[in-house]
């Protein structure tokens, strides 16, 4: 009987816990977006941007948001740093990727490393939220723009938004992770990576 009643509460009252990773390309603005999330979702400051340098390696951050815990990975974007990229697949429940929207030199460069994340059989399934971000920085291109630029015949069958945002003042942010977690809540990837884990329970 107490495991029964036990079972139920945990199951009322216990929050989905999500992986995300966050990549893009270097200086798109990834961990600088962390440390913001950092500061929107939890009780405390995150670095200041001009205490952030380029990630080499690994970020981790945790937040809690509409009654989900949300892990997310930082990756470093150097080209060189991508290739360990896949390696953080497996666990991924959905990518968070950055765009430099005020920077349309390296837009190709940023949609051939999304192209070669969403051809990855890893994260079939995974949604994919696509931050343009530095809307703050004059003449950076809108979400739109950036959606019809990037053109991703990929994205047919995942589940997929474009949000502009800034990293730096933290406009546009709670709308896409809103999203976001009512992505992976009822993704086909998040079916999986459950099915997987009752695999190894049992």
């Amino acid at each position: 009987m107490f495991s029964l009643l036990y079972g139920l509460w945990k199951y009322l009252f216990s929050k989905a816990e999500f992986h995300v990773l966050i990549l893009g390309i270097d200086k798109a603005g990834k961990t600088t977006l962390l440390e913001k999330l950092k500061t929107l979702y939890s009780d405390f400051e995150g670095l200041p941007p001009d205490r952030i340098v380029p990630t080499v390696g690994l970020n981790i951050g945790r937040i809690e948001a509409y009654k989900s815990k949300l892990i997310f990975w930082d990756l470093g974007g150097q080209l060189g740093l991508r290739t360990i990229w896949e390696k953080y697949f497996e666990e991924a429940h959905a990518v968070l990727y950055v765009i430099d929207a005020a920077n349309q030199a390296r837009f190709e460069d940023a949609k051939s490393a999304l192209e070669k994340v969403l051809r990855h059989e890893e994260l079939k399934g995974a949604p994919i939220l696509i931050f343009a971000n530095k809307q703050d920085v004059e003449d950076a291109s809108s979400a739109e723009e950036i959606s019809r630029y990037l053109d991703l015949k990929e994205l047919n069958e995942q589940l997929s938004m474009v949000q502009g945002v800034s990293a730096h003042d933290g406009t546009g942010i709670k709308e896409g992770i809103m999203w976001l977690v009512d992505a992976m809540k009822t993704s086909k990837r998040t079916e999986l990576l459950r099915q997987r884990v009752d695999a190894v329970v049992r």
